[in-house]
């Protein structure tokens, strides 16, 4: 019923974008909040190399806190993170490859790190290849569920998708007419990935690490496929590698993309409030989703309130209601 869900979401997610109306929800961004996204964006990605390096921890009374600075992940990470750094400064390249390599090499020497070798049979897809359940999908409160996963691969995907592009130069004129094909490659892998048994299969956020280090083409996307599909039969080594080692490589990137606030105007706060609204709500929901949801409202309220109606774009007064209805109807999950 899950793969059936996802199935459906994927199909409504197809049909927007083969329409144009994500392409149209796209044109419909204001630019602080194009730039919100981006700066959202790399603090949530701040917040997740936190999280994996063990730099920050969940706690009872705060939520989160400092965490083990003694223990070997966060020493190692802190080591990748000034590498990192340093070599591209030096421009060198391939710095971000060899901060992850040198730290993940280390971790087997200071971090408790096991070798488990280098090949192993890849997993049979039986078990979930084309087992969805599209009519148990369809009965009862799953259509909530469908609702949430179109909503959430609708803005989340659009959103990353977004700022991604914008931290490799690509949301420019005379580029942005290429984005209907990505759009549609994003949403056909959800659609196709239903069929294969995983959950929606959409871009991710790390994929900015990637456009730092130089990849900015579709020959890009080709090699790491390829490179993918090699893990399938080298999973125990790719396995190998500890989310301490990657962390410092995410912290790097998320804390370059925080540099496009400059782009904000800082006097007018119809513009800007919307945009930090947008930016802070992503790590603290832990959802570029919601982010773009109450950077939607507030900045939709905001024009409204202070007689600037005639400045918002019609797609932000029917982005904001759709927000509004899925907070008042189905919650905030």
């Amino acid at each position: 019923m899950a793969l059936g869900a996802v199935f459906i979401s994927g199909c409504l997610f197809l049909i927007v974008t083969v329409t144009g109306l994500r392409e149209l929800f796209i044109q419909g961004i204001p630019q602080s909040l194009r730039t919100a996204i981006t700066v959202g964006i790399g603090m949530f990605l701040a917040l997740i190399a936190l999280k994996s390096a063990g730099v920050v921890a969940a706690s009872p009374a705060t939520f989160v806190t400092l965490g083990d600075l003694h223990s070997a992940p966060v020493i190692l990470a802190t080591l990748g993170f000034l590498i990192i750094v340093a070599l591209d400064k030096l421009k060198v390249r391939g710095a971000i490859l060899i901060g992850i390599i040198t730290v993940t090499v280390l971790s087997f020497f200071f971090g408790g790190n096991k070798f488990h070798g280098v090949f192993d049979a890849p997993p049979s897809i039986a078990p979930t290849f084309m087992q969805l359940d599209i009519l148990g999908a369809l009965k009862g409160g799953i259509l909530n569920v469908v609702l949430v996963f179109f909503l959430v691969e609708m803005f989340d995907a659009t959103g990353t998708l977004m700022g991604v592009a914008k931290r490799a130069g690509l949301l420019v004129p005379g580029k942005m007419e290429r984005m209907n094909k990505a759009l549609l490659a994003d949403s056909g892998a959800i659609f196709a990935g239903s069929l294969l048994g995983t959950s929606s299969t959409t871009a991710y956020v790390e994929s900015a690490a990637g456009v730092q280090a130089g990849g900015r083409t579709g020959l890009t996307a080709v090699v790491v496929a390829l490179l993918f599909l090699a893990c399938l039969m080298i999973s125990p080594l790719a396995g190998s590698v500890p989310a301490y080692a990657t962390a410092p490589a995410l912290l790097f990137v998320g804390c370059l993309m925080l540099r496009d606030l400059v782009e904000l105007d800082w006097e007018d706060t119809t513009e800007v409030i919307p945009a930090a609204v947008t930016a802070l709500a992503m790590p603290f929901t832990y959802s570029i989703a919601n982010g773009l949801a109450f950077g939607f409202i507030t900045y939709a309220v905001l024009k409204l309130c202070t007689g600037r109606a005639r400045e918002v774009h019609a797609m932000v007064w029917v982005i904001a209601a759709v927000f509004l209805f899925k907070f008042a109807y189905i919650g905030g999950h």
